[in-house]
C-alpha cells in the first residue's frame, strides 16, 4: 500500500470523521441493546403474570322476557294467470325472383400486328479528349498578426446614487 503524504490539517479532518462515525454507530449499538433487553423483560413479566391472574367473573344478566308476537296469518298466495301462448305470425311466401341475365359483351377484333420500328444505327464513341495537366500552385500563406497584450479586467464600479440613495431632510 502506497502511503501518500497528508498535511496536519488534513489528518485531524480525517480523525475527526472517524470519531463522529464511530459515535453515531456506537449510539445505534446502544439502544438496539437496551431495547431489546426492555422487551424481553416486559414479555418474561407477563409470562409470569398469566397464570396468577384469575379471570373477572362477570355477573350473568337476566334474560329479559319478550311479550309473545301476534300470530301472523298467512297471506294466500296470488296465482299469476298464465298468458296463453300466441300463435307464430306466418311469413308468406315470397316467389323467388330470377336471376337477371347480363348481356353479352362483343368481342373486340383482334388489331394487326404493327410492322416493327427499324433499329437505329450505332453511332461510334469519340475518343475521350485528354485536357493538359495544370501545375498545383502553392497556396499564399498569409502573414502572422502579432497578438494584441490582454487588458486587465477592471471591476465595475456601482454608481453613487444607487449606492447611497440622498434622503432629503
Amino acid at each position: 500500500m502506497v502511503r501518500v503524504a497528508h498535511s496536519p490539517e488534513a489528518d485531524l479532518a480525517l480523525k475527526a470523521k472517524v470519531v463522529i462515525l464511530s459515535t453515531v454507530i456506537s449510539s445505534f449499538v446502544v439502544l438496539t441493546l437496551l431495547s431489546t433487553s426492555s422487551l424481553t423483560m416486559v414479555v418474561r413479566a407477563r409470562n409470569l403474570l398469566e397464570p396468577t391472574l384469575s379471570k373477572p367473573e362477570v355477573p350473568q344478566l337476566p334474560k329479559p322476557e319478550l311479550p309473545p308476537l301476534p300470530e301472523v296469518h298467512e297471506l294466500p298466495k296470488l296465482e299469476i294467470p298464465k298468458v296463453p301462448e300466441l300463435p307464430k305470425p306466418e311469413m308468406p311466401e315470397v316467389p323467388e325472383l330470377p336471376k337477371p341475365e347480363l348481356p353479352k359483351v362483343p368481342e373486340i377484333p383482334k388489331l394487326p400486328e404493327l410492322p416493327k420500328v427499324p433499329e437505329l444505327p450505332k453511332v461510334p464513341e469519340l475518343p475521350k479528349s485528354e485536357l493538359p495537366k495544370v501545375p498545383e500552385f502553392l497556396k499564399p500563406e498569409l502573414p502572422k498578426v502579432p497578438e494584441m497584450p490582454k487588458v486587465p479586467e477592471f471591476r465595475k464600479v456601482p454608481e453613487v446614487a444607487k449606492a447611497f440613495p440622498i434622503t432629503n431632510p
